[in-house]
């Protein structure tokens, strides 16, 4: 089984297109705006794009543009499921018939209904809240029947909208291990703002911006070689991006870096290096020998735990709140930041 995409909606400056196969799980990121629900809802089916084609085991959701019979499968005949950030379970009905919902409405008989949201209930270790009501949950239980609801319809795609968004901070582990567990057999689409889902749960990332996708790639490769800023930032990686020479790279400023680690292009060839913030140093003066200095200007100092995170306009280093002080900096402050050829990755920017 596999899932192609392609859509675009001018009105919403959204042009995305990809595939998707059998038992993988895809987490989509980007800013908000960016169109991530504008893709669940063209694939849900409660939007209809103006040109484009999906497919679905075979099975055209939507067909539409020049040259194109227009085709239009309404929703509720996709095989398709979501889970939505919040439960949203039918109040008046117990578990059991919440989660046997989906069968009993496409005319399973209700015993083999109910067997199948008993199964459901179990592997979301949830059977004993079978007869309670929804509002004699908690979120994170609610949260879980929701999950066994959506699997009980037996969905060819499940699509999952920020799962964990409305859960406490204590309770969203257990969900996430649970999912982990029920997605290794399922086709699933993960919209997450948290890069602990995707790291958890997806075998692959696609990162939209502006309606476009900046970036596509197995998970670990995307948050460890980002090309985008706002993945860069996700993965909490510092990126530069500049043109391939014999040491390492030169910017577009024109600025010399020597980097000690990683493969990329021919020399000449357009490169990027992730170097971690923690591996940055800073001072108030340039370094003697002028080796990987990068001259900035600070724009924030934002408290993280015990560091403080030292931010100029493309990148930041991670410093003890003693050394901030001795250094004697704020906004507006001169710097230079530098870091060890070793502790930089290269890597090419066309992969």
């Amino acid at each position: 089984m596999t899932f192609t995409f392609e859509a675009a909606v001018a009105r919403r400056k959204f042009d995305v297109s990809f595939s998707l196969s059998q038992g993988e799980t895809l987490a989509v990121l980007g800013p908000n705006g960016a169109g991530k629900s504008t893709l669940l809802n063209l694939i849900s089916g409660s939007l209809s794009p103006d040109s484009g084609h999906a497919e679905l085991d075979g099975d055209v959701l939507f067909s539409a543009g020049s040259g194109r019979k227009r085709v239009w499968q309404p929703p509720h005949t996709r095989g398709i499921s979501l889970l939505a950030q919040q439960a949203l379970l039918f109040p008046h009905l117990t578990v059991l018939d919440n989660v046997a919902f989906g069968p009993t409405s496409s005319g399973v008989k209700k015993r083999t209904a109910h067997d199948a949201a008993r199964k459901w209930l179990a592997e979301v270790d949830a059977a004993q809240f079978e007869r309670r009501k929804p509002a004699q949950l908690s979120g994170g239980q609610a949260q879980r029947i929701a999950v066994a609801r959506a699997l009980a319809a037996e969905p060819k795609l499940l699509l999952l909208d920020e799962p964990m968004a409305a859960l406490d901070i204590d309770v969203a582990p257990a969900l996430r291990r649970t999912l982990r567990r029920v997605l290794e057999n399922c086709t699933a689409i993960i919209v997450t703002h948290d890069i602990l889902d995707a790291y958890t749960l997806a075998d692959r990332v696609i990162v939209i911006d502006n309606g476009r996708i900046v970036e596509d790639g197995p998970t670990r490769r995307v948050f460890e070689q980002p090309r985008d800023p706002f993945t860069a930032n996700l993965a909490g990686l510092n990126v530069l991006s500049g043109i391939r020479t014999p040491l390492g790279l030169r910017t577009a400023d024109g600025v010399e870096l020597a980097i000690g680690a990683g493969a990329a292009g021919a020399v000449g060839s357009e490169c990027s290096a992730a170097i971690r913030p923690s591996d940055v140093r800073v001072s108030t003066s340039p370094p003697p020998d002028g080796a990987n200095a990068l001259p900035a200007t600070i724009t924030d100092l934002e408290p993280r735990g015990d560091l403080v995170r030292v931010r100029a306009l493309n990148f930041a280093a991670d410093l003890p709140p003693a050394l901030v002080a001795d250094l004697d900096v704020s906004i507006g402050t001169a710097v230079w930041f530098t870091f060890d050829p070793g502790s930089a990755i290269i890597y090419s920017a066309n992969r």
